[in-house]
């Protein structure tokens, strides 16, 4: 039985609309109904719970900012966060499919394709009749996207599309993919890739210790014909799936409380429950400095996150504000799944509980859509006006 009580030391819900709680409170209610009692087993057998896809779509995981006339539910960048806060206290890997269908392929075809693109793909994605992937890290170049290697040649009436993409979520399954490809003058432009199109395949990643619920592939292009209306128009360049992964980096600042949250909540609560030397573990000093410093830091990242959803819905939010709020709440979170599982002694690392499960995902989580490191470097680049990448 999932017996979660988010933790909410500073009353962040009094910043929040009445809208903002029923959509949050929806997603929640739907994780406990749904996710919870299945995500143990999916994890331990590295499958993608399929079964999901329906309800994540009726809860507005899909395209929860696009406009409701192509299918999204038109929500604000706060009710955004909240979904995937609330989802990832789930499980990172569904956090992940819905954030990248929402962020890294809706987002690109609603800003920087054409209307005849928005109405064919967004709304079958919104409903989650159509999974969606992203197609940007490659074998050889993932903190050095501008690297890549992928390409595809104008042949008049079409594109032939050649490379490969590597850690890509949700590409064994996806209908479509939003590949990010240069051109014979080296400028990098969105391709949408659909499922059939020959010499189109995606390979699934194996062997996985880390977002076990969630699919992992490969994109791979051998002479793809790609029609040239499906050549996202109205932005190219590097800069164009760097801001796509803006929207995803927010998505996961949120969603890293979420695991967060989830870790602590269960500590607590054993923390309350479990005696040795005839009295509960909380009640002597070190437990409570575990669990006072999970709480505290849960709740400066609910506040940053907070704070950069109002900018984010003011359309004031910078690339490196964003980084700060991936970097620290990931960091934050992956710390607290540590300390929560020496709370739990030996049952820390077992299935009956989801500790470990989060522990070993935001293992992926402080890497993926831009590593911790290089998190960091934003920052430094901002305050200092110093490129530590060249």
């Amino acid at each position: 039985m999932d017996l979660f009580q988010a933790p909410d030391y500073y009353q962040v819900d009094d910043l929040l609309t009445d809208e903002h709680k029923l959509v949050r409170n929806t997603a929640r209610d739907w994780v406990k109904k749904h996710l919870s009692p299945i995500i143990e087993d999916a994890a331990q057998e590295a499958r993608f719970p399929t079964e999901l896809v329906n309800g994540l779509a009726e809860v507005g995981a899909f395209g929860s900012y696009i406009p409701t006339e192509y299918g999204g539910a038109g929500l604000d960048q706060i009710s955004y966060g909240l979904i995937m806060q609330e989802l990832e206290r789930g499980d990172s890997g569904i956090r992940s499919t819905a954030s990248v269908q929402t962020s890294l392929v809706m987002g690109p075809i609603y800003n920087y394709g054409n209307e005849a693109q928005r109405k064919k793909y967004l709304p079958k994605l919104a409903s989650g009749e159509w999974i969606g992937s992203f197609g940007l890290t490659e074998p050889n170049h993932g903190s050095n996207p501008g690297g890549m290697e992928t390409r595809f040649k104008d042949m008049g009436d079409h594109y032939l599309l050649n490379g490969a993409k590597m850690w890509i979520s949700n590409a064994p399954i996806c209908d479509v993919a939003v590949v990010w490809a240069k051109n014979e003058e080296g400028r990098i432009h969105g391709l949408i890739v659909e499922r059939g199109m020959e010499g189109f395949t995606t390979p699934e990643t194996h062997n996985k210790w880390s977002l076990r619920a969630s699919i992992t592939g490969e994109l791979i292009f051998d002479n793809v014909k790609i029609p040239k209306e499906n050549l996202l128009p109205n932005k190219s360049g590097l800069g164009a799936p760097l801001l796509c992964l803006d929207a995803a980096r927010y998505g996961i600042a949120w969603g890293a409380i979420g695991a967060a949250m989830d870790c602590y909540d269960t500590a607590l609560r054993y923390a309350k429950e479990r005696i040795q030397f005839g009295k509960p573990i909380g009640q002597f000093q070190l437990q409570q400095k575990k669990l006072a410093e999970m709480i505290t830091e849960i709740t400066k990242a609910q506040l940053l996150a907070w704070r950069l959803g109002t900018v984010r819905n003011e359309g004031k939010a910078t690339s490196a504000q964003i980084s700060m709020a991936k970097r620290n709440n990931v960091e934050m979170a992956l710390k607290i799944a540590r300390e929560a599982r020496q709370v739990l002694g030996a049952m820390g690392i077992s299935g009956e509980y989801s500790i470990m499960r989060h522990s070993m995902n935001l293992e992926s989580v402080i890497t993926y859509e831009g590593t911790h490191d290089v998190h960091l470097l934003i920052t430094g680049l901002d305050i200092t006006g110093l490129n530590a990448f060249k």
